[in-house]
């Protein structure tokens, strides 16, 4: 049933709408694990956070989404790959690696090259002005996650840099979680 209007009002930031979520939900649904729904909210939100201030203060002044800057840096990192290979490394789908490669090589950042070992097989590779656009913007990317992470102590970002290591691992390792490729 909906709440009337004017009682309840909608949390007006990020902490506040956590905890909102978890009041009402414990409210709602007892036995409800709220420390597991603290930590799944927490994150999304953070990183959905963290996501939008890169993207509007360092990618799109730079001319790219935030898709088109985790393609071309998985193949700075990883060097030139098969689509379907992009794709799981970007955590992006076949289908969005495909529309964004296009893109990125009409504007020149991408090639597709042949592979040597099976000249079927198209790579996705940087050409050198996507090189040279990447190392620039990244610079300024990195500059924002300093600043990001420089809201913690050292400490502080030692143990989460480990804790969420502890998670991305048990992501790829525990049968029961679904990964998008």
């Amino acid at each position: 049933m909906a709440e009337p209007r004017g009682t309840g009002a909608p949390p007006d930031d990020l902490l506040s709408f956590v905890e909102v979520a978890l009041d009402r939900t414990q409210e709602r649904l007892p036995g409800t694990d709220r420390a597991a729904m603290a930590m799944v909210l927490m994150i999304h939100r953070v990183a959905n956070a963290l996501v939008y201030d890169l993207e509007s203060t360092v990618h799109r002044p730079a001319g790219w989404s935030w898709s088109a800057f985790r393609l071309v840096f998985t193949l700075w990192v990883s060097g030139p790959q098969e689509p379907s290979r992009a794709a799981e490394l970007t955590g992006m789908s076949r289908a969005a690696v495909s529309s964004l490669a296009k893109t990125l090589t009409t504007s020149g950042l991408l090639d597709r090259v042949p592979d040597d070992r099976d000249r079927r097989t198209v790579l996705l590779a940087l050409t050198e002005t996507g090189r040279q656009r990447l190392e620039e913007t990244f610079r300024r990317h990195n500059e924002r996650e300093a600043a990001w992470a420089g809201l913690l102590e050292p400490g502080e970002l030692e143990v989460l840099n480990r804790v969420l290591g502890k998670l991305a691992s048990a992501a790829h390792t525990e049968d029961w979680v679904n990964l998008r490729f």
